[in-house]
């Protein structure tokens, strides 16, 4: 079957939504609220985050630079298989590099790859942080935490920037709505 026929049977046209940004700033709560709204106007999706993937799949998996490489090729080819199957993806990891998420890129196909910056300063997503995460990274606790022993590198010229400190999420939501639903409704030929 090719993906033209599944995306003219789910009457949309499959993207991968990526969105990157520090731990705390909002990627996963955007992704879920936009995944409702993309569902309550009729369009199929699957949201890929840390929680369904790191608990999975890619449990074998550190966060070295190194595996953070494994895993996001193991997120990109999860997310082009979907993307082949007609569904829209909404993936939502901290990608540090400019140089994972380049893969990610390649390996989705530069037509269907729209990066997100969710940008929210340190600070703040530090003040998010209801696990903790970063005070054990600052303690030495947590090796490699992007931000503070590990490099973020924030995107250069994403599609969308959505900088959390001016906006709520139900308006970044909207904003990455109205950008992304005219990339996703079918049109019958």
């Amino acid at each position: 079957m090719q993906r033209s026929e599944r995306e003219r049977f789910l009457n949309q046209y499959s993207k991968v939504l990526w969105l990157t940004g520090l731990s705390g700033s909002g990627k996963t709560a955007i992704a879920k609220r936009l995944e409702r709204k993309l569902f309550e106007h009729g369009f199929f999706t699957q949201v890929l985050d840390g929680d369904n993937i790191r608990n999975g799949i890619n449990n074998n998996l550190g966060f070295s630079l190194e595996d953070r490489m494994e895993n996001i090729r193991r997120i990109a080819e999860i997310s082009k298989l979907y993307l082949d199957s007609g569904v829209i993806v909404l993936a939502s990891f901290i990608s540090p590099t400019a140089e994972i998420r380049a893969l990610a890129k390649k390996i989705i196909g530069a037509e269907d790859f729209i990066e997100v910056y969710i940008n929210t300063p340190l600070e703040v997503c530090e003040a998010r942080d209801t696990k903790g995460l970063y005070q054990k990274a600052r303690r030495g606790e947590i090796k490699d935490f992007s931000g503070i022993s590990s490099p973020y590198e924030a995107p250069l010229r994403p599609s969308i920037e959505i900088k959390t400190t001016e906006v709520s999420i139900g308006e970044a939501v909207n904003i990455i709505f109205q950008y992304l639903e005219p990339l996703i409704t079918y049109k019958k030929n």
